[in-house]
Parts: structure tokens; sequence; C-alpha cells
């Protein structure tokens, strides 16, 4: 199993630093539960995050308080609804300024598109739209995490005669992420706003089998449509 982001980096200075470690486990808890909607044992979350059950009870008592993490009736931990406050000034006006287009996207593609930004080399899903023309389609949930490094493959094959791909398939504008373990495929694109890298990026998650680049462009045009109305 892949460690979160926060137990891969962490550094030795980190680790003795006075005040910090406490600190360190409560976010290394926070981050295995965002990765196990299920949740996690106590047992589970001590091996996980190395520490012993005692003290992790204590750090899991204190979370509780807060309303960042509760216990099911399974006796499983799970992310609590206080997250839900953290999170509403990230990135509030690009979320904003995504959701008409997010919903737009869903519609006209009839698959499920998503807003993503960059978490170190990590893509974490913000915010999600449904189609709601479509009885079934592929769910996505906000806090969904997938590798950077697995956007490599470019749209080279089906870019023929089409100008907007060519010209993304050359820069890596369009991304295409194929699943073939799930049968899923995602088309993402980043957003471009100021000079800056790219760190946010807007996308859809469907079956194969349609009109991909059809799809690929709405993805695009979603993407650019996003940028202008950035303030």
């Amino acid at each position: 199993m892949i460690a979160p982001t926060a137990q891969r980096r962490a550094s030795s200075e980190h680790r003795h630093v006075r005040g910090s470690r406490t600190l360190d486990r409560g976010l290394l808890v926070l981050e295995w539960l965002a990765r196990e909607p299920r949740g996690l044992t106590v047992s589970e979350l001590a091996r996980r995050i190395g520490t012993h059950r005692t003290n992790l009870y204590r750090l899991l008592l204190t979370l509780a308080r807060h309303r960042l993490v509760r216990r099911d009736r399974d006796g499983r931990y799970v992310l609590g609804t206080g997250l839900l406050g953290l999170a509403g000034g990230l990135a509030g006006d690009l979320r904003s300024a995504a959701a008409p287009v997010l919903a737009e996207l869903a519609e006209a593609t009839g698959a499920t598109a998503f807003l993503a930004m960059r978490d170190g080399d990590e893509l974490v899903v913000i915010a999600v739209a449904e189609p709601k023309s479509r009885p079934c389609y592929i769910a996505y949930r906000v806090g969904f995490r997938h590798p950077v490094g697995r956007c490599t493959e470019g749209l080279a094959a089906l870019s023929q005669g089409q100008p907007a791909l060519a010209r993304s398939g050359g820069t890596g504008a369009l991304l295409m992420v194929s699943e073939p373990e799930s049968g899923v495929l995602e088309l993402t694109a980043p957003i471009e706003a100021g000079d800056g890298p790219s760190e946010a990026s807007v996308g859809v998650v469907t079956l194969p089998g349609g009109d991909i680049v059809a799809i690929a462009c709405r993805v695009l045009a979603a993407a650019e449509a996003i940028a202008r109305a950035l303030p």
C-alpha cells in the first residue's frame, strides 16, 4: 500500500523538532482516512502511522472533539464533518468559477466532470459534477488522488485532423489516462491562468467507446472557460 504524501516526505528534521510529532501524526491520521472511505480501526491506523495504540487513542479523541474524525457503528474511524468547514475556503475563487462549467461539461459529455489541484506529485479532486440526465455514470469523490506521473500519455492517436488536439498533444495541454484494470478512461486538461505553471486541471471520467475526440475538445473548452472566468 502506498503511504500518504506527508509520510513519504517526512524528514528527520520534522521527526526530531520538539512539538511537531503529535501534529505530524494527526495529519497522517487524516491522510490515511481520506484514502480509506470505509474507515480504519485503531489497530490499522496504529500500524500505518507507526505509533502505539494508547497514544493514538488520545490523538483520535482530540481530532473527534474538533469533529475532524468520528467513529462509526462498526468501531472504525472515518473523516468528520468538521473538515467541510476547513475546506470551504480552499481555492474558493477557482471552485466558484468552475462550478457552472463543470455542470455544463458533465451534461454535454454524459460523464462525471471534476476539478483537481496539484499537491506535490499528485492530483487531488476538489470538486465534482455528475450528469443529471444519465441514469448511470462513473462516480468520482472529492479527495480522490492519483499520481501526476500517470498523466503522461498524449492524444497523438486522436489528434489526426484535429487542430486543437494536435496543438495540445504537442504541449501536453490535454492528457489521457487509461485505467485498463478498471476499464475507465479519464481526460484532463490544465487550467492555464497567469504566467506560472498550471496547478489546477479539469477533466471527465468515463467509459471507453464513446466519441473521445468530441469529449476531449469539450474538456479543452472547459479549461479555457474556467481560466477566463477567474478573477
